[in-house]
């Protein structure tokens, strides 16, 4: 937590983070200061760099961090800082890391990198490194909200930001309210662009004020123990991408379908570590079938929940959806997911394009208006993966005339024009078909050996 003892990455100046040298070298030790130094002048050593008094063992000549590398440069316009010190005593390492270059592996494009981590120096787990945006996506945005301030290319985004009447309505704000994400009328401004806040309710937003993670002293509903600069970052992280959010308020430790969250760094979040789904594209049947029967399963419990809130897919890929090392599958992407709450209502105004700032339009162009909450059908999430994700991984993987069974009812299922009770009655259908279709064996750790004496599974 960002209040715990230990490195402190920042201090709450209003313009930037500057790390003391001497703290640093009290916390890291002056050869790690060395490194992390050179990490900050972007410039590389033609000599192996002095190892780390860290407990990890030593396994590559040079392996440092800068603020610009993880994107500590552009906070407080980020994630949050809850773990820097990890990354910062190497208990966080990207694979593959390049021994002779402190730069992320190539690709401009690329969103996540697998890593491993971990808790005691000696035993380590896979977890997956992830942008919000790519980065050139982050570049464009960068750029974006220099030009909405009339300024250069290179200019203090953070200052820009802080200027915004959105955010100054964030410093005044005792609690999120509807109003401060999405534009009502004594607030008119264009709605932040998340599916999460499309149709905002009071419950939803409490929950995210309760459970941020990248804040000390979580649990109230009130926004009295965020600084500045918390407001700044959960704004920026609502406004570019709610998928860190969704894995702090909906965790899987509660039963949700999502990957753990382990904190983030700058532009950069952990996670517990997936494989995407294309990855069992060519599966054996009986994995195929049971991953296929996991995924229809997630998504009736996306629909229907204790919690009585309707999530739903705008958009989805097979990248989209992940399996862990023990078979079970899990949402690895939840930037796509919209919520409804069905217990208390949503509020959302219609925007008629006169007023927007920069916070609606930091990723993409902005929306000209925001669909009805009462017109997402309950059949939204099956008709999408139906029709996209699982005829690929379910395709000519069985005999006649199961096979001519799965392909029926997956063309039903994915028939967007058909009702929802149709559509919502095929899915039910696949999922029979596939039930007897998977086996009982080591290779589905998360439901052996309790598929051996529990009809459940």
């Amino acid at each position: 937590m960002l209040g715990s003892p230990g490195l402190q990455l920042e201090s709450r100046a209003q313009d930037g983070d500057r790390l003391g040298l001497e703290a640093a070298a009290l916390h890291l030790g002056w050869p790690a200061l060395l490194l992390w130094v050179s990490g900050l002048s972007c410039s590389v050593s033609s000599t192996p760099a002095s190892p780390s008094p860290s407990l990890v063992p030593r396994v590559r000549t040079s392996y440092g961090f800068g603020r610009t590398l993880l994107g500590l440069d552009k906070c407080n316009a980020c994630i949050g800082t809850s773990i820097c010190k990890k990354f910062f005593k190497e208990e966080i390492r990207f694979d593959n890391w390049p021994a002779s270059h402190l730069r992320l592996p190539p690709g401009d494009d690329v969103l996540s990198y697998p890593a491993n981590y971990s808790d005691d120096a000696k035993t380590w787990r896979p977890v997956e490194i992830s942008r919000l945006i790519s980065k050139n996506q982050s570049e464009i945005s960068d750029r974006r909200i220099c030009a909405s301030a009339a300024a250069p290319k290179t200019c203090s985004i953070e200052r820009v930001l802080r200027k915004t009447g959105r955010f100054q309505k964030w410093l005044q704000a005792k609690r999120l309210t509807p109003e401060l994400v999405q534009g009502l009328s004594h607030f008119p401004l264009q709605g932040l662009p998340s599916p999460l806040l499309r149709c905002p309710s009071q419950r939803l937003l409490d929950r995210v004020v309760r459970r941020y993670a990248e804040v000390a002293d979580a649990g109230s509903i009130f926004m009295d123990h965020f600084t500045d600069r918390d407001k700044l970052r959960l704004l920026y992280t609502l406004a570019v991408n709610a998928h860190p959010i969704l894995l702090q308020i909906f965790p899987g430790a509660e039963g949700w379908p999502l990957p753990k969250y382990l904190g983030s760094c700058g532009r950069f979040l952990v996670s517990t570590s997936t494989s995407p789904l294309q990855e069992f594209y060519g599966a054996p049947p009986d994995q195929a079938a049971d991953l296929a029967y996991q995924l229809l399963g997630v998504l009736e419990s996306l629909r229907s929940n204790d919690l009585n809130y309707f999530f739903y897919f705008t958009h989805v890929d097979a990248s989209m959806f992940g399996i862990f090392n023990n078979g079970h599958l899990f949402i690895r992407d939840a930037s796509t997911l919209g919520v409804i709450d069905r217990q208390e209502g949503s509020q959302v105004a219609a925007w008629t394009g006169e007023s927007k700032d920069i916070f609606s339009c930091l990723v993409s162009g902005c929306q000209a208006e925001l669909p009805s909450c009462d017109a997402i059908p309950e059949k939204q999430s099956l008709v999408l993966v139906c029709g996209q994700v699982l005829p690929a991984l379910l395709r000519a993987k069985f005999p006649s005339p199961v096979q001519e069974e799965i392909d029926a009812a997956l063309a039903h299922c994915g028939e967007g024009a058909r009702p929802d009770p149709e559509v919502l009655g095929a899915a039910s259908r696949l999922k029979d078909i596939l039930r007897p279709l998977r086996t009982c064996d080591p290779r589905f750790a998360y439901r052996y050996p309790d598929c051996k004496y529990n009809e459940k599974f």
